[in-house]
Order: C-alpha cells, then structure tokens, then sequence
C-alpha cells in the first residue's frame, strides 16, 4: 500500500512541477546533445528558441548530455539551463547511449569494461546537472562482438542480454546517478517495437522496477517504412506501459516520421497520444521543430475539400509571440501546437480509457503487433501483462500460448460464465490444449473473396479451420466464392463450456487483409469481443473507436475519404453529443444493420449514425 501511494504522489509532482500552459496535459521538447552543445551560443539558442516557442507553447525541455560518443560541457549545459529556467520552462536531462546511431544504432558493448566504464560517467555528468533524466530508447544492446559472445555462453541472446541490460541499468546508470544526486529521479523511455523488446534486453517484467518511471514511445509514422507500425499502435502502447507500469507511465513521445504521407500523419500522432490520456508529451526534436519548413506537399488532398481535425488553412494563420507581434507559422512546431490546442479543449473531460482486455504475457512473441491491426478495424485493445479476472470476455492471441498455465486460466474464466475469444494462431500453437475444450484443427490455408453480405477486391488467405458440426457453430463464413453453393470456410466460430463460451476468431495470413474484411465481418468480431464496454460500432475497416470509464468515446477515421459510422449505445437511456460543438445525435429510425448475427442482436433504438471527415475524429460524451 506504501509503494502505491508513493508513486501515486511521484506522478501528481511530476505532473504538478509548474502551473504549465494547458489544461489536460503538458507539452515538452527533447533537444538532442549536437542542438544542446550548440546552446552555448545565446544568440543561436535565443533565435532558435524563439522559432519554437512562438508557435508551441512548451512547459518543459530535456537537454540531451551524450549521444553517439559527444558529451555535453557542463558550462554550456549551465548556460542552457539558466536561459530556459529564466523562461519559466523545466529542465530535465536527457541520454542516448549510442555509439553510432547511424550505424545500425550501434550501442554500447556493456561487458567490455571501458565501455562500461563509459556508461558510468554519463550518468554521473548528467546527474551532476539535472534532478530528473530520461534516456532515450537506445538502453539496448545489439552488438554480437566476440567479447558478447564468449560472455553469453550457452544462453540465448534473449536471456544474456536481459540479464546484461537489468544489471546495467542498476548498477551503470541508477545507482552512479545517485551517487553523484541523491534525489535524481530516472526514467526510461521505450521504443514502439514492444514485441521484440526482449531480444535486445529490454525485460518489460523488471526493467520498469529498475527506474523510477518509464515513457512510452508513440511515435507510428509511416506503416510502409521499416517496422510497418500501424497508426493505432500509438494509442495502444500507451495504454500497454500504464498497465505494466500503472501510475509511472509518464508519458507520450512523438516525432516527424510519416510526413511524405503528408502533416495529418503527424498531427495523428499527437492525437492518439493525448486519446490515451498520457500527462505529458514530448516533441522530439529541437532541429525538427526549429528547421521542417511548413511546405506546401505537406497539405493533403482532403483539405481543400472537407472540414477535417487538422485544418492547414487555419494553422497557417499569423499568431501572436511574446512580444504580441503577428509572426507567420514556418515550421512543424506551429503544427504541433495547434493541435495540441484543439486537443486541449476537451481531452480533460475524458475519463480512464477502456477496452477489450488481451492479455500478453511478459516478453511473449506470436501473432506479432496484431493487437494494432485489430485497432484498426474497430476493436478498441487494452493489453494486459496477467489473466484478468473480473472481465465478460478476454481475448487471447498465438502471445497467450507462453503462458505455461493457460489452460487452466482459461478454464477458469469459462466455468465462472465468462467468455474467451482465441485467434486463429493461438489454436495452431496450442490445439493438444484447447482440445480439451473443444476439438479443432488448423488444417492448413485457403484463399477466399467472398463473406456472405460483402467481398473483397482481391484474394485473402486465411487458415482453414475444422471442427464437428453442432459442436462447434459458424458464426461469420467466407468462400471463393461463398455464394452459389460452393464451399464456405469459418471466420467466426462458438462453442459453449460450461457457464461461458469459446470464440475462434480467423485472422487472416496477412494481418494487413483485416482490412479488406467487410463490415460484416468486422461486426461479428467486434460483438464477440465487446461485452464489457459500453458503446458498440458498425463501420468500415481503418474507423478506430476509444472508449472512457465515463461513457465518453472517440471515433477517429484514417480513411482518405469522408465516411459514415453507426454508434450502437447499449443503455437505451444514453444519448451521445458531440463534445465540441454540442449537438446531440438524432436515433436512427430505419438502420442499415451488415451481418446476420448483428441483424439478430441489434437495439433498432439505440442507434445513431455520424459522418466522419477524412483523418479526423469525433469525440462524445453522453446525457
């Protein structure tokens, strides 16, 4: 009880630190160490500064003291700080323990003494200077030198550098920092690949314990680059890291990846962070907001033609600095802060975000990030790190198969009336377990096109189930073709257990294919695994829903069209309104209901159907 109250009062310090400049959260920005050794000109620092702060009001800024073997001067680190406090803005610290980031991120080799050694001082140096530090999410190690492999012996990679990492962590940089400050506080911001975090010693089961915080990264940007993260993972991850790290996740970091998709891709990042209801935001970084011009091939299409979220026009309008002089906006900063004041006008009037509970054990691999595909089409994801026991319904992906007592967990919540929902990868990594529950086999891939109310344009390949008829019940089908008396395939499958039900959910091959699934489809989904939450939806793929213990929620749409959305309330008596300019949704009289099983379990009274500028959103509350 002790521990949980001293961390509830670390959070409201760290939140309460200054009075700040909104109302729902505060904004800093992270200055990298070649912008901070540059701070030791004042009159570059007050140029550059007043680039930035005139378009985006900032509470605090993070001086970077290392990255890739250049350690800040405590002179100008002095002079940085003392312009900034002067300013009325926080100062923290920042490290990136790089050797070279542009080789392949190259990190320090933490069993090589010197390098050690090394590690150690940095920390020392920027505890000298600051009494909060974050390090940026290069707390890894991916060298494979000779000396890394005779230290690894016959361990895995995974279980060497985990070790390695956790000991560096304490040892290196925790306990040197507080040699030097007693009352540093340190925290670690991790990166958005979370799946793979535990092959390069990023152990997300003791390495929170080991600092005094952690922050999450959001940044998403474009799905086509190198780790193809999809939009809404930005949302997600927050939410994963505060139940991991409940009450010491401390916030969102963003940057300007994805902007050859134009500056909604960027804005959109903000968006999701603040949708998860992070305290604090960074904008990384001081030479990106100082420098990315505000270019005309960063307008998209839908701007001139509808009235979206993120307006171009309206952002370029002339704004007031310091001084009360009219300034033209020049670079991403003033995109950032103008959004950041939409998002300020109502994020505080959201409550605890909620969602459907997946449970994924620590450092467990399988089904990769498909939790931020499932997002995507309309399932609003709240991962959890252990089985949760006082929820309709969980939802259990091929990750759950780590968990050596899964059977047992999931029996439990079955004979206690409650519902379970597996994917298709899940029954293939553990069919001796779930037969004892029901007899299934993954019997091998098919390619369909055809789901019964809707097709797709092109082929999908899905895994092929089989089951006993009138043991097991087929809930959603699909076929090549599915009509015309042919063959069908399940996408959706039931079968009862004692007090509760078992749901096999088929994912396609491809997770990028959940896509092309006809609303149908994702509909058959969504009712399976909504049970819990308040507020149901029937839309098209890439419409993503976020749901608040209060019975607010957000609909936000990153379609390149405007669409159209029904929002199913489950309380007759609730009837939503739009936050931000109060109307109040009319009941649809007539709906358009997509799938039988939907068709069968609707509420014609509650519900009401909205229209959804391209990459825009919506947010609710009810009466």
């Amino acid at each position: 009880m002790k521990k949980v109250i001293l961390t509830a009062l670390l959070l409201v310090t760290w939140i309460s630190l200054q009075a700040g400049s909104y109302r729902s959260f505060k904004v800093s920005v992270y200055a990298r160490a070649y912008e901070v050794e540059k701070m030791s000109n004042l009159h570059w620092l007050d140029s550059t500064w007043n680039i930035i702060s005139s378009q985006v009001k900032v509470d605090r800024i993070y001086l970077e003291t290392h990255r890739d073997l250049k350690i800040v001067s405590d002179e100008t680190l002095e002079k940085a700080k003392n312009f900034f406090q002067s300013r009325g803005v926080e100062t923290c610290g920042g490290i990136t323990y790089t050797i070279n980031e542009m080789n392949n991120f190259e990190t320090f080799s933490y069993s090589n003494p010197e390098h050690r050694k090394k590690v150690q001082e940095i920390a020392e140096h920027t505890a000298k200077h600051f009494d909060c530090i974050i390090l940026d999410d290069f707390f890894f190690i991916n060298s494979k030198t000779d000396e890394e492999i005779q230290a690894k012996g016959k361990r895995s990679w995974t279980q060497y550098r985990d070790s390695l990492m956790a000991d560096a962590g304490r040892n290196l940089v925790v306990a040197a920092a507080r040699r030097v400050n007693p009352n540093v506080k340190i925290f670690i911001k991790y990166p958005n690949w979370y799946d793979h975090f535990q092959g390069l010693g990023f152990d997300l089961n003791q390495g929170p314990k080991i600092f005094d915080g952690v922050w999450t990264g959001t940044e998403t940007r474009d799905p086509e680059s190198a780790q193809h993260i999809q939009q809404y993972e930005g949302y997600n991850i927050f939410r994963y890291f505060e139940n991991i790290s409940p009450e010491r996740n401390f916030g969102g970091w963003v940057d300007s990846g994805g902007l050859s998709m134009g500056m909604d891709r960027y804005v959109e990042q903000l968006w999701l962070t603040m949708f998860a209801k992070a305290p604090e935001i960074i904008l990384f970084d001081y030479l990106q907001l100082m420098s990315i011009p505000l270019l005309n091939k960063f307008c998209t299409p839908w701007q001139d033609k509808y009235i979206t979220s993120f307006r171009w026009n309206e952002m370029m309008k002339p704004i007031k600095n310091s001084k009360g002089k009219l300034v033209n906006p020049k670079t991403i900063a003033r995109a950032a802060g103008w959004s950041l004041e939409s998002l300020d006008k109502f994020v505080y009037k959201l409550g605890k975000p909620v969602g459907v509970v997946s449970y994924k054990p620590y450092n467990s691999l399988g089904e990769d990030f498909l939790h931020n595909f499932l997002g995507m089409v309309g399932i609003p994801i709240d991962m959890v790190p252990e089985f949760p026991t006082d929820k309709k319904v969980v939802l259990l992906t091929e990750q759950a198969a780590a968990d050596k007592d899964i059977l047992m967990k999931i029996k439990r919540q079955l004979t206690g009336g409650g519902d379970v929902v597996i994917t298709s990868g899940l029954l293939k990594a553990i069919p001796e377990k779930i037969a004892e529950i029901c007899e299934l086999k993954n019997t091998g891939f098919v390619l369909v096109n055809e789901f019964g109310q809707g097709n797709t344009t092109r082929d999908i390949l899905i895994p092929k189930i089989s089951y006993y008829t009138n043991d097991v019940w087929e809930l959603a089908s699909a076929g090549h073709p599915l009509s015309g008396g042919v063959n069908g395939f399940p996408m959706l499958l039931r079968t009862g257990y004692s007090k509760g039900n078992l749901y096999i959910m088929t994912i396609p091959e491809n997770f990028g294919d959940l896509y092309e699934l006809p609303i149908n489809i994702l509909n058959s989904f969504r009712q399976a695994l909504n049970k819990d939450l308040k507020v149901g939806l029937d839309a098209p793929a890439k419409v993503c829903i976020f749901e608040y213990d209060n019975g607010s929620f957000i609909l936000e749409s990153f379609l390149d069209q405007e669409t159209t959305a029904t929002i199913i309330m489950k309380e007759s008596s609730l009837v939503p309104y739009d936050i931000l300019t109060g109307e109040i949704l009319m009941k649809d009289k007539a709906p358009e209901v997509h799938g039988f099983w939907m068709m069968r379990n609707r509420n014609n009274d509650n519900r009401f159907t909205v229209k959804i500028p391209p990459h825009s959103y919506r947010a609710f509350a009810v009466k």
